[in-house]
């Protein structure tokens, strides 16, 4: 009898245990980056994921829309809700299997993921005028993620922390602020919802952001893609290994609707240059596969750091860096904010990340979302051609016009009447570099030297630190240093 009741005993305990464990398989689970008080993504098709059980019947509603679907083999379900336009009303997502989940406040915007190493990450607590721009950070139509933590893997994961929140003065001052200046930027000129995704980690280079599918896409980096293809669950990978953050940080956000990233990185890499830019494709094909094939992608150029070199040839520090930069913008789709003058010579990371902010803006703005009436950049050399004596140099985005400027913190940039330009060098066939004069005519610039008969070349702001540079559209914005040799 005491042997029957015993095993009666170990049965009952083992069905409680297995209905237990069914029990908790079974709960509809979200993927991370869904949570109350979120911003989704406006006029895209909205993917909605998870996990349940195995056949599991899944249904999703939000507002007028009702989904259902059933959980694969693997327990993954995925469903997407249809384009929606933007709203600033609260709504509440409901997703029900086994059990229920409700997330409340949901806003319907634009959604941006902001990403990159310190100078991304740099919070808003730490920018000029921080305090008030604290205080001044009640938008509550500005909804915040952050990935938390510095987190690494050798394979792609399908959960990371995070949660949304508000855009208040007690949740603001964390957060980036380059992210947020952009951020505010938009909901000001669009008038919508915006929703800002937030995956950083300081002093890190570009090839452990990159998917393996972005390096795939790059001929150039095949000795990469195949060590990242060598990976399994036992290699050990740290901050510095190829995908290994990407893994963590940026595939578990995958496949959430977003309109586009912003990325400051670079100082990581800085002795690089062609390189630079064969992984700055890769890391925006990999992105575009992940999020949106459409995904806008706007980076910043590195400011100006460290003593200036009286050397006009230049090319020290990251000029060549600088040129990749650039260079990428053949990309489609892509811009790069120039912040060439508003840098520090002793500190990486330069305070003034509200001009940084909203010259990402600015390009999102014109090229995004097609304001055409606002100029996305200051100039970009596009061609030069020998005249006699001279190079005549013309330019992309000139706007109102060319103009000799002074920038002082956070004020408006200055025309200087009668101001001369500086950091042009020229160059004949010798290859040897000379400082020039320089003289803005009409939309060109021309570069002369009384050393050099027959030029061939110019570079502008070639350098690690181009104090001096000073060659502005009306708008503005600085010209992004450039070279027209391959020397």
């Amino acid at each position: 009898m005491f042997v029957q009741r015993k095993c009666f005993n170990c049965l009952a305990t083992a069905f409680v245990f297995v209905c237990l464990a069914v029990s908790a398989h079974a709960d509809v689970k979200l993927a991370s980056i869904f949570g109350d008080s979120m911003v989704l993504q406006r006029e895209l098709p909205v993917p909605v994921w998870g996990w349940a059980e195995p056949g599991e019947e899944v249904s999703i509603s939000l507002s007028d829309q009702n989904k259902k679907t059933k959980a694969d083999k693997d327990g993954r379900w995925q469903v997407k809700l249809d384009a929606m336009k933007a709203n600033a009303d609260g709504q509440t997502l409901t997703v029900s299997g086994e059990n229920k989940i409700e997330l409340k406040d949901i806003l319907v915007g634009e959604v941006w993921i902001c990403s990159g190493q310190s100078n991304m990450e740099f919070g808003l607590g730490g920018t000029l005028n921080a305090e008030e721009e604290i205080d001044a950070a009640g938008h509550p139509q500005i909804r915040l993620f952050n990935v938390p933590g510095h987190t690494t893997s050798p394979l792609p994961k399908d959960t990371c922390p995070g949660n949304w929140q508000t855009c208040q003065p007690q949740t603001a001052g964390g957060f980036s602020a380059v992210g947020y200046f952009f951020g505010r930027r938009l909901h000001a000129e669009l008038k919508v919802p915006i929703g800002l995704v937030g995956s950083n980690w300081g002093g890190t280079r570009i090839e452990p952001w990159i998917s393996p599918a972005g390096f795939q896409s790059v001929p150039e980096l095949k000795e990469i893609t195949d060590a990242v293809a060598a990976y399994d669950e036992n290699t050990n990978v740290g901050g510095g290994s190829p995908s290994a953050i990407y893994n963590a940080m940026i595939h578990p956000l995958a496949p959430f609707a977003m309109r586009g990233a912003i990325w400051y990185q670079g100082e990581s890499n800085g002795n690089e240059g062609e390189s630079y830019y064969h992984k700055t494709q890769a890391l925006v094909n990999g992105w575009r596969e992940l999020f949106n094939p459409d995904l806008a992608f706007y980076w910043v150029q590195l400011a100006d750091f460290q003593n200036p070199n009286d050397n006009p040839a230049g090319g020290d520090g990251w000029a060549k860096l600088r040129e990749a930069q650039r260079k990428a913008l053949t990309i489609k789709h892509t811009g790069m904010a120039v912040i060439t003058d508003i840098g520090a010579a002793n500190d990486i990371h330069p305070r003034n990340k509200q001009d940084v902010g909203s010259r990402l803006a600015q390009w999102a703005l014109h090229q995004t979302y097609g304001k055409k009436d606002i100029v996305p950049c200051g100039p970009l050399y596009k061609s030069h051609k020998v005249d006699g004596g001279a190079i005549r140099l013309s330019f992309d985005h000139v706007g109102g016009g060319l103009i000799v400027g002074l920038k002082e913190g956070l004020e408006p940039t200055k025309e200087v009447k009668d101001g001369k330009l500086g950091r042009f060098a020229i160059a004949g066939a010798d290859k040897q570099w000379h400082w020039a004069e320089a003289t803005i005519d009409g939309k060109d610039v021309v570069v002369t030297s009384s050393e050099v008969a027959k030029p061939v070349a110019v570079r502008y702001g070639y350098t690690m630190n181009p104090t001096g540079a000073n060659l502005y559209n009306k708008e503005g914005i600085p010209a992004s240093p450039f070279r027209t040799d391959d020397w």
